[in-house]
């Protein structure tokens, strides 16, 4: 008689972990969506690429005796070239991804944004082509990174 019961609790337990597993599939399939969308994708790379020149910049930031200005110039160029990349991809307002409704309720805002992450990139890129020094780029490397947050504080949906 034990071993009856044993295999309906195993045979519960089983149907228990089966069901979570597959809820869990189907939660990450429905956040996969968004991240498998063409525009969502392109728009999310170009950001991570951005992040990424950001954190080698930031580096030197904080360690200034590590500033290479070919390094920095070449980050900086790339940013300022890529700037106007994900904008185009932010026009299909399913296409949430890690916006917030905001990029399209106040279109406005998210375009002066957009204007101004250019402008400051661009700034940027100019201030490295004849820096020596992180001295010589730092307020500039500061905007980009002001503008940046700026943009994620009121279009970007919060990490939870």
């Amino acid at each position: 008689m034990t071993k009856a019961h044993s295999n309906k609790f195993l045979k519960s337990f089983f149907s228990v972990t089966l069901m979570a597993a597959a809820l869990g599939l189907t939660a990450c399939s429905t956040a996969n969506d968004a991240d498998s969308n063409p525009d969502v994708q392109a728009r999310q790379d170009s950001m991570k690429n951005w992040g990424d020149s950001m954190g080698v910049m930031g580096d030197m930031a904080k360690a200034p005796d590590t500033f290479d200005a070919a390094v920095f110039k070449e980050q900086a160029a790339f940013m300022a070239e890529d700037a106007s990349t994900p904008w185009s991809h932010f026009e299909d307002a399913e296409a949430k991804g890690n916006a917030t409704e905001a990029v399209w309720s106040n279109a406005d805002g998210f375009s002066a944004e957009a204007e101004n992450f250019q402008k400051v990139t661009a700034e940027l890129n100019a201030a490295a082509q004849t820096a020596t020094s992180m001295d010589d780029v730092k307020p500039a490397f500061g905007q980009v990174g002001a503008s940046c947050k700026s943009c994620h504080t009121d279009f970007r949906a919060k990490d939870e």
